[in-house]
């Protein structure tokens, strides 16, 4: 009863959750599987964001709780953690009424004990245990997600905080992920210098609002916020040769962020600075707490620091209220900031959140039409950008082999463009010329320049 399939759905902090909760479960001598089938114990980390993927997790789960599934492995145990369990608890019980264990996101970390009272009472081979449920906070949950696989990674997440202070009228995650709890710098530089000593070469910081990281805990020192005095001193680790960050949120955006984009030649030139909508009623309506104008003023500090930047986003199309000149207003801020990349999401009602009451007024239809509109104006900007690089030299951090493609690598280059090009596996993990040859709306080709 040891083999463990973690399968996980959302963002990349749900990601590093799963990570850290496979390594704490190597530690106590389980097996981390990759596959389902050949696993004892299925764990889902789940996502509560949008209302589909809360019911692609139950949907999975109700799969492998089936009496046919049951049959075939009649000792399995289930469990769901993170955001969903959190938000639902132990009305899960309802459709699911076999799961084994429902962890919040503050107890995520517990997940080897739970396993092994759990473990325990199984070979007493009697009744089927309770239920076990834990949704408590716990003081000091965020610096538990700090270890990382056995294997060597090229680029590895690393958690410098949880929680979120702010209001959006249609986010879960504050009742989620709770509170915003800033992990200590020096623990946070001591995980990175550990990556880096075992190989990695790049590293992504995490958190729900990344640059108010330690806005409660640390001071402002020299006119610069905690987030940018932890870049700076990541940016001093040998062997890291890049810095990413996700998600900022623009009303926590300060001119010393844009200056550290000019200053630290590591920080990547990528950001992803959610939008939500480009009409400042709805923003209001949003409780998003800065207008169209503000964010335009955050995108022209970015790329005078930086001429180079590529900008993702994140917007909400159907919000309650939400009219045609609303959306029209959106569209042409998404066209005006040239948005290389961008999370595009038709709105769902959450429960527990301050826009539940208004329902959802806007008909799917219309969602969907607002959705495709993005959607295609995406990849028209997506595919002019590329085909820019098309004739450049591109510094590639070699990531691994592609999935396709005999003797293929991939790569990106630093402002995240996902690279094809043939190669030998010794670059791995290296920073590599590449000449760009073609370009598609996802990604682009090229080859190795050779130094004469």
């Amino acid at each position: 009863m040891n083999r463990v399939h973690i399968k996980t759905y959302g963002c990349q902090m749900n990601e590093r959750d799963s990570e850290s909760v496979a390594a704490g479960l190597r530690a106590r001598g389980y097996a981390v599987v990759d596959s389902e089938a050949d696993a004892d114990i299925v764990l889902l980390n789940t996502c509560s964001v949008r209302d589909q993927a809360e019911q692609k997790a139950i949907g999975k789960a109700w799969e492998l709780g089936r009496e046919d599934a049951r049959r075939a492995k009649p000792r399995r145990m289930l469990g769901i953690l993170g955001c969903m369990a959190q938000n639902r608890g132990a009305d899960l019980l309802d459709r699911l009424p076999d799961l084994d264990l429902i962890v919040g996101t503050q107890k995520i970390h517990r997940v080897p004990d739970f396993l092994d009272a759990l473990i325990a009472q199984n070979r007493a081979l009697g009744p089927k245990p309770a239920t076990l449920i834990d949704l408590d906070a716990e003081a000091g949950s965020q610096n538990a997600i700090r270890d990382h696989g056995p294997d060597r990674k090229i680029s590895a997440f690393v958690s410098v905080m949880q929680g979120c202070d702010m209001k959006c009228a249609y986010c879960i995650v504050p009742k989620t992920r709770g509170a915003e709890r800033a992990r200590p710098m020096g623990d946070i530089v001591r995980e990175v210098e550990s990556l880096a000593a075992s190989g990695t070469r790049e590293v992504t910081l995490l958190g729900q609002i990344v640059n108010r990281y330690g806005a409660r805990e640390f001071p402002v020192v020299d006119g610069k916020s905690p987030f940018v005095q932890l870049l700076e001193r990541i940016h001093a680790i040998p062997g890291i040769a890049r810095i990413r960050y996700t998600s900022p949120h623009p009303v926590a955006f300060r001119d010393d962020l844009a200056a550290a984009h000019r200053d630290l030649e590591k920080l990547c030139p990528q950001i992803n600075l959610p939008l939500q909508a480009g009409s400042d009623r709805v923003l209001r309506a949003m409780n998003r707490a800065y207008t169209v104008d503000g964010y335009r003023r955050i995108v022209r500090k970015l790329r005078e620091a930086r001429p180079d930047l590529w900008i993702s986003s994140d917007i909400i199309v159907g919000f309650p209220g939400e009219t045609d000149e609303d959306f029209g207003q959106t569209r042409a801020m998404f066209e005006e900031v040239g948005f290389d990349m961008a999370y595009v999401f038709k709105y769902s009602v959450r429960s527990g959140t301050p826009a539940e009451p208004e329902g959802d007024p806007v008909p799917e239809s219309v969602k969907e039409e607002r959705n495709r509109v993005l959607l295609e104006l995406l990849e028209k900007q997506s595919l002019r950008r590329h085909r820019e690089l098309v004739g450049t030299d591109q510094e590639i951090l070699v990531e691994g082999r592609a999935r396709k493609g005999e003797g293929m690598l991939e790569g990106r280059t630093p402002g995240g463009r996902k690279t094809h090009f043939a190669g030998p596996e010794r670059l791995v993990g290296e920073l590599v010329r590449v000449r760009i040859t073609g370009a598609t709306v996802t990604a682009l080709s090229g080859e190795v320049v050779v130094a004469e």
